[in-house]
């Protein structure tokens, strides 16, 4: 887990990119970026910003060729505002975030459809064998209970006592 001072860091770089990009870098290639995340390592030397971008993948090659051109301005710009000793290089890396969840949202849609269909043959399934499969007690015959009541079993001769 990141220090709080470099979690500061980055929620920071990750403003001054953000305000940079809406009001002072003006390059046509540049689309509707949104800045998702800012990773700063331990020693404040690298930034790692990522983007996501809205458009087809023409818009997201030009914002990628974008932001590389306008690194450098970005930075100083960084180093500026932070006041550090050392400026951090930053990078820029596309978020795979909005892939992720659409990948996300399609095994969901099959979980579903998978569960609909299995809910709907069992709607029409019937028991393979009988209805309930469980052996029932059996019921004692005539000759059982003629036996009980005319006397007792070989073993049962002595009387139980008991012990206190």
């Amino acid at each position: 887990m990141a220090s709080p001072r470099v979690r500061k860091i980055a929620d920071r770089i990750q403003v001054i990119v953000a305000e940079m990009l809406e009001r002072r870098i003006k390059d046509p290639r540049l689309g509707f970026v949104t800045i998702t995340d800012v990773r700063v390592t331990g020693d404040t030397q690298q930034a790692t910003v990522f983007y996501t971008v809205f458009g087809d993948e023409a818009e997201v090659a030009g914002t990628a060729a974008a932001l590389e051109s306008a690194k450098g301005l970005i930075r100083s710009e960084v180093a500026k505002q932070l006041g550090m000793r050392h400026s951090p290089s930053i990078e820029f890396i596309r978020d795979a975030l909005p892939e992720n969840a659409r990948h996300l949202d399609e095994v969901l849609a099959a979980a579903r459809a998978a569960d609909e269909e299995v809910a709907a043959q069992r709607a029409s399934a019937q028991f393979a064998g009988e209805t309930d499969p469980y052996k029932k007690p059996r019921d004692l015959d005539v000759a059982d209970e003629t036996e009980d009541e005319a006397g007792a079993e070989p073993g049962d001769d002595e009387p139980r006592s008991q012990d206190t």
